[in-house]
C-alpha cells in the first residue's frame, strides 16, 4: 500500500502544454503513473503525445474520471487553478507552482479545508510511490519501493536521504514533498497520520528546517498518535536568525524556529534527529537491520 499517490491515481495536469508541464508529465507517465488528461484554456481537442487535453478540468474529469491535479500553472493564475480542481471534484491536488502570495493561499486553505480536500505544496515536489506512481518532480530513479515513508519541507535533502537509503538497501513506501511555504495544504502532522495508518509503512522520516513551528508541533503529535519509529533531520543549523534561507518559510526570530529548538523538541519526544542527511539514513537502517 502507499498514500497520497497510488495505482487507483488518475492524473490531470494543469498547464500541461507548458515547457516544464510537458515535460515533468511525460516523465510521470513514463513511470507508470495514470496520465489522463490535461488542461490549458483554449487548447481543448489537442493531445501532448497522445494525452488528449481539455479546456476546463471539469471537462477533463467528466470525460476521463480524474481524481488528482497536478498544478504547473503560473502564480498569477495558481490560485484560480486549484480552485476550479477543487470545484470540478478532484480528491488531490498537487500543487507544483512556487511563488503564489501567502495571502492567496490563505484564502485557498480556507476553501478547501471544509471540503475535505487534500492539496499538496504550493512550492513541493510532489509524492512519489516508488514502483507506483510519480506526481510531481521527483528524480524517481532515486528511490526504491520498500517500508520507509518519508516526508520532507526540502526536495532536495528528500532526493539525497531517498537516494542514501537505496544504497544501503532499503526503499520507501511513499516519499511526500510539503512545501516550504508559509501557508501548505499538507503538514507534517497530516502525512504523518497518513503514514501511522498505512500498513506497508514501518518506519517514518521527516525532515524539516528552521522556520515556524511545525516540526514542534509534529513531534507532539508523534508522541501522543504514533507508534511507528520516527527519525527526523533539521536542515539550517547555522542560519543567522532573522534571514529567510532558501524557502520563504525559513526565517526564525530569537529562538523560535532554530535548528536547535527544533531538534530538541523532536528528542524530547522519542525521535531520533541526525546531524547530517547520512547519518539519517544509516540510523534508520540500523534499525531497520540492515
Amino acid at each position: 500500500m502507499a498514500i497520497l499517490v497510488t495505482s487507483e491515481t488518475r492524473l490531470v495536469v494543469q498547464g500541461i502544454t507548458g515547457r516544464e508541464g510537458t515535460f515533468h508529465t511525460l516523465k510521470n507517465r513514463d513511470y507508470g503513473t495514470k496520465v489522463v488528461a490535461g488542461v490549458t484554456p483554449g487548447k481543448g481537442g489537442e493531445t501532448v503525445d497522445g494525452i488528449p487535453v481539455f479546456d476546463t478540468v471539469a471537462q477533463a474529469v467528466a470525460a476521463t474520471g480524474a481524481n488528482t491535479s497536478m498544478v504547473f500553472v503560473p502564480p498569477r493564475f495558481a490560485a484560480d487553478a486549484i480552485y476550479e480542481a477543487a470545484d470540478a471534484g478532484v480528491a488531490l491536488i498537487v500543487c507544483i507552482t512556487e511563488g503564489i502570495p501567502a495571502h492567496d493561499m490563505l484564502a485557498v486553505y480556507s476553501y478547501l479545508a471544509p471540503r475535505g480536500i487534500r492539496l499538496l505544496g504550493p512550492n513541493c515536489p510532489g509524492a512519489l510511490s516508488p514502483g507506483i506512481a510519480n506526481v510531481g518532480i521527483i528524480p524517481a530513479q532515486v528511490f526504491a519501493p520498500g517500508g520507509i515513508g518519508l516526508v520532507s519541507r526540502s526536495g532536495t535533502l528528500t532526493y539525497q536521504i531517498g537516494g542514501e537509503l537505496a544504497q544501503l538497501g532499503l526503499g520507501n513506501s511513499t516519499i511526500v514533498g510539503i512545501g516550504g511555504d508559509p501557508v501548505i495544504g499538507t503538514s507534517f502532522i497530516d502525512a504523518l497520520t497518513l503514514f501511522q495508518a498505512d500498513p506497508q509503512t514501518e518506519i517514518i522520516v521527516m525532515v524539516g528546517e528552521i522556520g515556524g513551528n511545525e516540526e514542534e508541533k509534529a513531534a507532539d503529535h508523534v508522541l501522543a498518535h504514533v507508534t511507528k519509529p520516527v527519525f527526523g533531520y533539521i536542515a539550517g543549523r547555522t542560519a543567522p536568525p532573522g534571514k529567510t534561507m532558501g524557502h520563504a518559510g525559513a526565517i526564525i526570530s530569537g529562538s523560535s524556529g532554530t535548528a536547535a529548538a527544533k531538534v530538541a523538541a523532536l528528542e524530547e519526544r522519542g525521535v531520533r534527529v541526525g546531524s547530517n542527511p547520512t547519518e539519517v539514513a544509516r540510523m534508520v537502517a540500523e534499525r531497520a537491520g540492515r
